[in-house]
């Protein structure tokens, strides 16, 4: 069970960044939105499986090597993880670091496949 704390500095990172919910992601695609979608999960949790179009670069290593993916900071970016919690924390950082249009994506990657039956 996480710490009180993590619970904190996560609802933190939620109010200053920007979320949506399975439903806006499959907007998003379904408009043909140009953006990067990015699972900031652990290598294990990718085995299990992705969404699909998805970089994967773990949060542990997303700072350093953002620029691998983009270095527009106008770029929209739409992160995920399991339940949503880490990629508000990675979007937070991302925001600090002067990206412009990062989305986390509330429910994270367990969301997005309850959403699509799954």
């Amino acid at each position: 069970m996480p710490l009180p704390e993590f619970k904190q500095i996560v609802d933190e990172a939620k109010r200053e960044i920007q979320e949506i919910g399975p439903e806006g992601l499959l907007r998003m695609r379904q408009v043909g939105e140009d953006f990067t979608l990015i699972d900031v999960r652990e290598p294990d949790e990718h085995a299990k499986g992705t969404i699909a179009g998805a970089v994967t670069m773990p949060r542990g290593i997303l700072e350093r090597d953002i620029d691998q993916v983009t270095t527009d900071k106008e770029r929209k970016i739409v992160l995920y993880c399991a339940g949503g919690f880490r990629s508000a924390l990675a979007a937070l950082n991302l925001k600090k670091m002067g990206f412009k249009n990062v989305i986390s994506l509330n429910g994270g990657y367990r969301g997005w496949v309850q959403s699509q039956g799954g």
